[in-house]
């Protein structure tokens, strides 16, 4: 037992040292790939090339294997029609009436006529009694060659029954000494005197096409692989005389993308390649220009969005102490202007809202956004945002339905799930058409997972991956009941990814939709499956 075992600790260190010697030689290619031009030139001229050869070379290996197997069934059809003819006007001229002087006769024409001379017969024949025969005369079934009377297929058998005066032709593998041939099956019938109607089944081998194809298979390949390295040889001495200029401006592009502007490319007579140079130089010169422009305009555009900000939120505070003024007094105003400042007080909820939104995405967009983590178990989460959604789920019929396993801990920020789960089952309520929405939770693999079901008006085909750009609506023309500003579900996505985490959607029209949240269960980990199917088809 211990000698087994370290046979077996010497196979994986061999296998270790394997497999660390494939990732370093993959390493080697991936960075020569990155820094050499010519190495890059070279390979993919090397490709093509091989891809080109490959594609001609299967054209004309298919269109000559199309044209030989066209041949051989040419062929076989009409030895085989010529082979038909005789054997009926030898069984048209027998005298035998017995059924042993018929399987004689039967015998004979097998031996004289059907079975070809020679070691390596160029067919087979096979002759069976006719599927639809009800004659109470019955002959042996007869073979050449011992190919077996099951070689012939049933398809073939109820082809020839069904139309016995024409012939039936296939292409199938047959078993000949141990390997299976593709061959053509020619099967017709022959009227036999005093015992009906008898099938013959000619079997022809596609051997010598089969050898012709491997030579050809074998010339195509060495002729490939020729000229194949021709093209990387000329490439390589292509690429030889331009690549130096090339790796220098590589060189000035990467001090030019390190932050040196002023770098550029020393161009000399008046060739391509200095033409390349001035056109580089014009081309860094415009570079410079327009990155200090669009600093510029960033410093400009993150101090007109934090000044825009402060400033909304004064009128904005203003306005609502004067509408939630207006609100509180609305019973003593005239119906219609009491019913404005209703539709003022939605509208400023909307405002806020939007505000909140647009100043959230801003902090995403410019990398400000920061995790509060801490272990939570998501259970109360989705019990808080629940209870938050339940009315609004009794105004449209709808209940919720929570589906749970055992603690779902993870550590993540409160804040931002609950933003994200509030967002999901809103939106599941508003487009589920008054049916059951449910959640369902679960733990697993290092991961937490949370799906939204609804079975509502779903999703259209392409519609899963746009749900979470931001303004986007299903239907442009449908106004929003609840007064969203559009951006939930981008910002919910911002939020999954700032964890780490997972938020994709599936849906299909008529059957609801599903929104699948899975995040790792530890901070800085990265996620690989996700405990909860995202479809209903799918196994989690």
């Amino acid at each position: 037992m211990g000698h087994v075992r370290q046979i077996g600790g010497r196979v994986m260190d061999v296998l270790r040292t394997v497999a660390r010697g494939i990732v370093a030689l993959a390493r080697a290619l991936v960075r020569t790939w990155r820094r050499s031009l010519q190495f890059r030139v070279v390979s993919t001229t090397v490709v093509l090339g091989i891809v080109v050869v490959s594609l001609l070379g299967s054209y004309l290996y298919n269109e000559i294997a199309s044209g030989l197997r066209n041949d051989k069934v040419s062929t076989s059809e009409y030895e085989a029609r010529t082979l038909t003819q005789a054997v009926q006007t030898q069984w048209d001229n027998t005298t035998g009436t017995t059924a042993q002087e018929l399987n004689l006769a039967a015998l004979d024409i097998m031996k004289s006529t059907l079975t070809p001379v020679g070691p390596e017969p160029s067919r087979y024949v096979v002759m069976l009694r006719g599927v639809k025969n009800t004659n109470p005369t019955v002959l042996d079934s007869l073979e050449s060659g011992g190919v077996g009377l099951s070689a012939v297929t049933q398809p073939l058998r109820r082809a020839v029954a069904d139309d016995p005066t024409r012939q039936h032709t296939m292409v199938s593998d047959v078993l000949i000494n141990g390997r299976q041939v593709p061959a053509v099956f020619v099967g017709t019938g022959v009227e036999v005197p005093r015992a009906g109607r008898y099938d013959l089944y000619y079997i022809y081998p596609m051997t010598q096409e089969i050898q012709t194809m491997s030579l050809i298979s074998t010339a195509f390949s060495i002729a490939g692989l020729i000229l194949t390295a021709l093209v990387g040889a000329v490439a390589w001495v292509v690429t030889k005389q331009v690549v130096s200029p090339v790796r220098r401006a590589a060189e000035v592009s990467e001090r030019l993308a390190s932050g040196k502007l002023n770098e550029r490319m020393p161009s000399r007579g008046e060739d391509d390649l200095a033409l390349l140079g001035t056109s580089f130089n014009a081309m860094a010169d415009s570079l410079q220009s327009q990155i200090r422009q669009l600093e510029g305009l960033s410093r400009v555009q993150q101090r007109f969005v934090s000044d825009v900000s402060h400033e909304l939120r004064t009128p904005l505070t203003t306005i609502r102490m004067a509408g939630d003024l207006l609100y509180d007094s609305r019973s003593d105003f005239d119906p219609v202007v009491g019913r404005s400042a209703e539709l003022l007080q939605g509208e400023l909820d909307r405002f806020e809202s939007l505000l909140a939104d647009l100043l959230e995405i801003s902090r995403f967009d410019a990398g400000a956004a920061a995790l509060e983590l801490e272990p939570i178990d998501l259970r109360d989460i989705v019990e808080d945002v629940v209870d938050a959604a339940r009315p609004l789920a009794d105004r449209r019929g709808s209940t919720i339905e929570v589906v749970e396993t055992g603690p779902v801990e993870a550590e993540v920020d409160g804040r931002r799930v609950e933003r994200i789960l509030r967002n999901l089952v809103v939106n599941a309520v508003e487009h589920g058409e008054g049916k059951p929405v449910t959640i369902h939770l679960r733990e697993g693999d290092g991961a937490v997972a949370v799906v939204v079901e609804d079975h509502g008006v779903g999703l259209r085909h392409g519609e899963a991956s746009m749900v979470f750009n931001r303004f986007w609506r299903a239907d442009p023309a449908r106004a929003r009941t609840t007064g969203g500003t559009g951006l939930g579900l981008a910002i919910a996505l911002e939020d999954a990814r700032l964890h780490n985490g997972w938020l994709q959607a599936w849906g299909e029209p008529g059957a609801g939709s599903r929104f699948r949240l899975t995040l790792p269960q530890r901070s800085g980990h990265s996620l690989t499956s996700s405990p909860l199917a995202l479809s209903p088809g799918e196994r989690s």
